[in-house]
């Protein structure tokens, strides 16, 4: 599972991812509600999510908003690592594909690999890197790999 930290924008990034992957918010807890001993007492922080859950189907995003006292590289581009999305479906990897980019930067664009019939990779705007892939069915081989 991967946890990925905003600065302010995890609620806007995770209620994109919602709607794009089909998925659900089963949790979205700001800072307001953290119990009153939490380090965390600044008024600006109080719509800033502390935990954030996101189920698309048998996967699953954690997230939160984090500043730079407690996370110095959060206003660093994110790297070395990627969001991976799997799906049997080309055609909703596309859908996926398509929507993630939207504001971002395709890294690499959709197509067809040698071990997918569906593949690409983005950075989405919120600065997330992101995998698509779709896997190939039981016994079958993408048309380019011979």
């Amino acid at each position: 599972m991967t946890s990925l930290s905003f600065r302010g924008q995890c609620r806007e990034a995770f209620e994109f991812y919602a709607k794009v992957l089909g998925g659900k918010i089963t949790a979205a807890h700001p800072y307001s509600e953290a119990p009153p001993d939490m380090p965390v007492t600044d008024a600006k922080y109080k719509d800033w999510l502390m935990h954030c859950w996101l189920e698309v189907g048998d996967q699953a995003l954690m997230g939160a908003d984090m500043d730079e006292q407690w996370a110095p590289n959060i206003g660093k581009p994110k790297n070395g690592f990627d969001v991976t999305l799997h799906t049997e479906d080309a055609a909703e990897a596309r859908r996926w594909f398509d929507a993630l980019k939207e504001g971002g930067k395709v890294v690499m664009d959709f197509a067809e690999t040698f071990w997918s019939p569906g593949y690409g990779s983005l950075v989405d705007r919120f600065g997330v890197p992101w995998m698509v892939n779709t896997i190939p069915a039981a016994g079958s081989k993408p048309a380019s790999a011979g």
